[in-house]
């Protein structure tokens, strides 16, 4: 039997056993594997990378396949400007996403948002970077439905941007925050960043093919046992034609070259190409073959991880749930059917406290998820007391700072006496919780000192973060994870919408 054979025949045999290992009520199971296979469409220098994106396009559509192309916006003028309304229409058949204004251009977006807070940063992301996601929009016709960073070059404050866009979805891979490698949600807005199963097969190398697919054999297997879940799939168009990055050939550790001075990267040649392309419709192919697979695009994770906690009608049985989940380790809550971040979960008992005291307490809705606190907090190791006046006058405060700012506060104000927002959500908690059952307010309620246990879900500032060639030598990023770290208030995991359920 030739080596040919044995190539073809390789898939077939992978899938034979696998189905021979699934339990015997597997086969009738409604859980599925979703795959989201997205690219970052940026590559404005080489025109081959023009081609590369209609040829990849025009493949998945003939495969019944809609995939999330990421366009950065240059890369969208360029289209235009080259009058390559082919590709346009090609990429219009799949959903479209969008990747940065200029991707590498220096600065990029960790760079100049560094040194910034939170609200100079949203600012400054949606002046640099909203231009393009307009002429994204404008060339395509259709707003972008997701956005996902240019190398690693991740900001914080591009979610504050994201919800002003309208944008619901953050897609990309990177190690900058995570929650059990699954789907989460972030600064209100879901992410599929850094997952367990971020596959790719090698589109140089062939005869690792095999490989590649055994990996999402095992994938497909461990996602069904827990009901199902997510592979995230990447590829840049122009890996198809190129040896190198577009970007690593011009702005490489912090350079910034005029333009009439930019390089077109080295390419692959013609046989080499054929080769990439190859072995990408071969793996695309064998993952169609999974009968219990199903191709989605960014927006459509969107709808299976729907934030059902937003505009949920909190009663009273939950608010006492809610109240009695809180301890020392300020966490999110997992409750039947949603999950509320540390951040939903100070709104919800504030307000409880504020509006109703407790004792009138029916409903609350819950409109929208609050940003984590823009400024450090007062260290705190010592428990305070307050009286009852004061506490309700705080309450009230902390609500009107809410709905202003739409954030949780860096410091909550007992009058004169300055407490985290951690050691405050666990005294009103047990506050809550007492009225929720009936008892009568009490005269002083203590606040003991907490901590924020999703801390430890954002990355601390190291050089690994940032290991993207684009950056200049020795860039770091102190002062963003710290703000990344304070927007762990938001941390909570998106909850798989499943069939039947």
């Amino acid at each position: 039997m030739s080596t040919r054979t044995h190539r073809r025949l390789l898939p077939v045999l992978l899938l034979a056993l696998f189905f021979l290992a699934l339990p015997v009520h597997a086969a009738d199971a409604k859980s599925k594997v979703y795959v989201i296979l997205w690219f970052d469409t940026e590559d404005y220098i080489l025109p081959a990378s023009d081609d590369a994106a209609l040829k990849v396009a025009d493949f998945l559509t003939k495969e019944k396949i809609r995939a999330t192309f990421k366009v950065v916006g240059e890369k969208a003028r360029t289209l235009e400007k080259r009058k390559r309304d082919d590709v346009i229409a090609a990429l219009k058949k799949h959903e479209i996403g969008y990747h940065s204004n200029y991707h590498s251009v220096q600065p990029s977006p960790a760079m100049y948002l560094n040194n910034l807070g939170w609200d100079e940063g949203v600012a400054e992301f949606d002046r640099r970077e909203k231009p393009g996601f307009d002429d994204v929009k404008r060339i395509f016709g259709v707003a972008p439905s997701c956005y996902g960073q240019p190398g690693s070059s991740w900001g914080p404050q591009s979610y504050g941007a994201m919800r002003k866009w309208g944008m619901e979805v953050y897609l990309d891979a990177g190690s900058h925050v995570r929650l059990d490698e699954k789907p989460y949600y972030y600064c209100g807005i879901l992410n599929l960043y850094r997952l367990a199963y971020t596959l790719r097969a090698d589109l140089n190398n062939p005869k690792a093919l095999g490989e590649a697919e055994e990996k999402f054999v095992a994938a497909h297997k461990a996602l069904l046992a827990e009901g199902g879940g997510v592979v995230s799939i990447f590829y840049h168009p122009c890996e198809f034609v190129h040896k190198e990055f577009w970007d690593g050939a011009n702005f490489k550790h912090g350079a910034n070259p005029p333009r009439d001075q930019w390089k077109l990267p080295k390419a692959k040649t013609e046989e080499e190409s054929k080769v990439s392309y190859q072995v990408f419709e071969d793996y695309i192919r064998f993952i169609e073959r999974f009968p219990d697979v199903k191709f989605i695009t960014a927006s459509e994770a969107g709808k299976l991880y729907k934030d059902k906690a937003r505009n949920r009608k909190v009663t009273k049985e939950d608010l006492k749930a809610i109240a009695g989940a809180v301890k020392e380790d300020v966490n999110f809550q997992k409750h039947d059917g949603y999950t509320l971040s540390p951040s939903e979960v100070f709104f919800l008992l504030n307000r409880c406290l504020m509006e109703q005291e407790g004792k009138k307490a029916e409903i609350i809705v819950l409109e929208n998820s609050p940003y984590g606190p823009s400024s450090t907090s007062p260290t705190f190791t010592e428990a305070v007391t307050a009286d009852w006046s004061q506490l309700t006058r705080t309450a009230a405060d902390v609500d009107d700072f809410l709905a202003k700012h739409e954030r949780i506060p860096g410091t909550v104000w007992l009058g004169s006496v300055a407490v985290p927002p951690e050691a405050y959500l666990r005294g009103i908690a047990q506050v809550v919780a007492g009225l929720l059952d009936g008892k009568d307010p009490p005269k002083t309620v203590e606040f003991q000192p907490a901590k924020l246990a999703t801390v430890k879900n954002v990355a601390d500032d190291d050089p690994k973060l940032w290991g993207w060639v684009i950056f200049p030598p020795g860039f770091h990023a102190p002062a963003l994870m710290e703000l990344a770290k304070r927007q762990a208030w938001t941390l909570k995991p998106a909850v798989l919408d499943k069939p039947g359920e």
